[in-house]
C-alpha cells in the first residue's frame, strides 16, 4: 500500500500563491500514482490534520517566512514524522541573508559586498555609505524573503524612495550589484543535479520573471559554459549546501561575471511548480517530476 503523504502549503507569507501552486501540483502527481494525499494549512488546524489523518511522511510546500526559515519545522520536530526539505538550523540560516552571507564569505565562497541597514543614517549619509562601501547602482532586499519578493535595483534618484517603502522590515540589506549572467545550480542531497541559465526580459530575474508566464523568461539547458567552469559552479553550490548543513533538495542562485561566480544566496525550499528549475533541471537528467518528489520522500524518511 503507498504511503499517506500530508502536504503543507498556504500560509502567511507573502510568497502564498506559489506556496500553493507547489502543494496542488505535488498532490496532484502523488494523487495519480496512488499515494492517499492530503493538503492543510499551517494553522490551528495543523496539529489536529496531523493527529487525524496520521501521516507516514510531511511534504513542505510552504515558501518564505514561517515556512522555510525554521519556524514550521520546529513545530514539526514535535510530532516526530519524517518531513521534506532541511532542518531548524540550516533553514533558519538559509533564510537569513545576513547570516548565510557572512559563512559564504568565511569559507572563502565569493557573494557580492553587501552592508545591513536599520534606517539608523540620513538619507545623505546612506548614500555617503554606499559610495564608499559599494557604488551604485545597489541591490536593496529584505534579510528573510524568497522569489525575489521586494527585490530592487537602486540608484541615487530611487533610493531612498524604495526604502523607505520598506520600513516594515526594520533591517535591509543593501548588496553590490553585479551584472552577468544569471546561473542556477540544484543540489539532490550529495548530488550535482544541473545548472540552468536564465535570461530575462526584465532587468533581472525578479519576482514578475519568475512567475508570469507573460514574462518571458528564457530557461537555456544545457548552459553555455566550459565544462571546467559548470563543475566549479556545481561544487560551489554543493559546498555551500553542506557548509549550511542543508539535506533534500536545494537551489543556488549565481552570477557569473567576468569568469567569477557571486553566490547570492541558497534556497532550502525551491517551488516545484509548472515554471519551476529544480523540476526543470531534474527532467533533463532524466528524472521526472514524480521520480524527484518520491526521492524527496525517501530522503526526508533517512532524516534522524
Amino acid at each position: 500500500m503507498k504511503k499517506k503523504i500530508l502536504i503543507i502549503s498556504g500560509g502567511i507569507s507573502k510568497e502564498r500563491i506559489i506556496s500553493l501552486n507547489t502543494g496542488q501540483q505535488v498532490a496532484k502527481e502523488l494523487k495519480n500514482n496512488g499515494y492517499r494525499v492530503q493538503i492543510t494549512e499551517p494553522d490551528n488546524n495543523l496539529e489536529k490534520n496531523i493527529k487525524f489523518f496520521r501521516p507516514n511522511l510531511i511534504f513542505n510546500a510552504l515558501h518564505g517566512q514561517f515556512g522555510e526559515d525554521g519556524y514550521i519545522q520546529t513545530i514539526l520536530e514535535r510530532f516526530k514524522i519524517p518531513y521534506t526539505h532541511s532542518g531548524v538550523i540550516a533553514s533558519s540560516i538559509a533564510m537569513d541573508k545576513e547570516i548565510s552571507k557572512k559563512i559564504f564569505i568565511k569559507n572563502k565562497i565569493k557573494t557580492p559586498k553587501f552592508f545591513t541597514y536599520s534606517y539608523d543614517l540620513k538619507p545623505s549619509n546612506l548614500i555617503k555609505k554606499i559610495n564608499k562601501k559599494l557604488k551604485f547602482p545597489v541591490v536593496v532586499k529584505p534579510l528573510n524573503e524568497g522569489s525575489s519578493v521586494n527585490v530592487y535595483i537602486c540608484d541615487k534618484k530611487n533610493i531612498i524612495k524604495i526604502i523607505n517603502s520598506l520600513k516594515s522590515y526594520k533591517k535591509i540589506l543593501i548588496e553590490e550589484f553585479i551584472s552577468g549572467r544569471e546561473i542556477q545550480v540544484a543540489i539532490m542531497g550529495i548530488k550535482k543535479l544541473g545548472v540552468i541559465e536564465l535570461k530575462p526580459k526584465r532587468r533581472f530575474y525578479d519576482y514578475q520573471a519568475k512567475y508570469y508566464k507573460n514574462a518571458k523568461t528564457q530557461h537555456i539547458i544545457p548552459v553555455n559554459l566550459p565544462k571546467s567552469k559548470l563543475d566549479e559552479v556545481m561544487n560551489i553550490a554543493l559546498r555551500a549546501h553542506k557548509i549550511i548543513g542543508c539535506r533534500g533538495v536545494t537551489r543556488s542562485d549565481f552570477k557569473y561575471f567576468r569568469g567569477n561566480f557571486y553566490l547570492l544566496e541558497i534556497n532550502t525550499q525551491p517551488g516545484m511548480t509548472k515554471l519551476s528549475l529544480v523540476p526543470e533541471i531534474a527532467a533533463y537528467k532524466g528524472i521526472s517530476f514524480l521520480k524527484l518528489i518520491e526521492w524527496m520522500l525517501k530522503d526526508a524518511s533517512k532524516k534522524k
